[in-house]
């Protein structure tokens, strides 16, 4: 038997509704326990142009110009999200346990994609996830102790962020 670990995930995506927007990028490492990285992935999903353009406005997509201009440009070479889910299936296949614990940072809302985008992928995963946010909730508030992490609206990059903003929390733990 495999030993338990992590699937970090992070998804950019459109906007923030899942009834309407759509992913556009998908970042995956494993971890194990110590969080020690085992393998990663990432691919680009292929989003209609039109819908890129109608759900990529707003404050957040002017302030993260520079992101939303690098998501629109590779989804030209995007590919189909069934095509991405199976990708992820076969990853997670080869790296973890029969238990897939889905670690990140705010990850509920990307489960909601996962959900609704995603389905065998979503059917896979185990209902217990590892969000980083409620640590950052937690220190913020009652210990008044902030991680400063990049923001870079980038999938794998925003996962990296995560695994070393638990790596800090996990240092007050000793």
């Amino acid at each position: 038997m495999k030993k338990a670990k992590l699937l970090w995930i992070d998804l950019e995506m459109t906007g923030l509704d899942p009834a309407k927007d759509k992913i556009c990028e998908v970042a995956a490492i494993v971890t194990d326990m110590k969080l020690d990285e085992i393998a990663s992935y990432e691919a680009v999903v292929k989003v209609p142009e039109e819908l890129m353009n109608e759900r990529m406005v707003g404050e957040f997509w002017e302030k993260n110009s520079k992101s939303r201009d690098a998501l629109k440009a590779q989804n030209q070479d995007g590919k189909p999200v069934k095509e991405v889910e199976q990708e992820l299936i076969d990853f997670i296949d080869k790296n973890c346990a029969n238990e897939i614990y889905l670690a990140g940072n705010s990850i509920h809302q990307d489960r909601k994609f996962i959900e609704r985008e995603m389905p065998e992928l979503n059917s896979r995963l185990h209902y217990r996830m590892l969000d980083v946010s409620a640590w950052k909730i937690y220190f913020e508030n009652a210990l008044n102790k902030k991680f400063i992490k990049p923001e870079n609206h980038r999938a794998l990059d925003d996962i990296k962020g995560s695994i070393e903003e638990l790596k800090w929390y996990l240092t007050f733990m000793k």
